[in-house]
């Protein structure tokens, strides 16, 4: 995934890599701006791929076998009350 915060004027979630900001100190002035890491920003994409990774071990969320989207969101609404239950 491309970092695009500074053209989008939003903060980067994943921390930037050592090497890359080892180049980018390297090149000095050339190096561009760093981009913006948010901790609690990151605790909580973390959390929402977490649960949808938890979602998605339900084959028919992952697979989306149903037709109807109301019948989709039941499903997911199935599959998040057996996590909830066994949490």
């Amino acid at each position: 995934m491309p970092r695009l915060s500074a053209q989008t004027r939003h903060p980067a979630t994943i921390p930037e890599k050592t090497d890359s900001q080892a180049a980018r100190l390297r090149k000095g002035s050339r190096g561009g701006r760093p981009p913006g890491f948010d901790e609690d920003r990151y605790k909580k994409r973390n959390t929402v791929e977490r649960a949808i990774n938890k979602l998605k071990n339900s084959r028919a969320v992952a697979t989306r076998y149903d037709k109807r989207g109301y019948v989709y969101l039941g499903t997911v609404t199935a599959a998040a009350l057996v996590i909830w239950l066994r949490t």
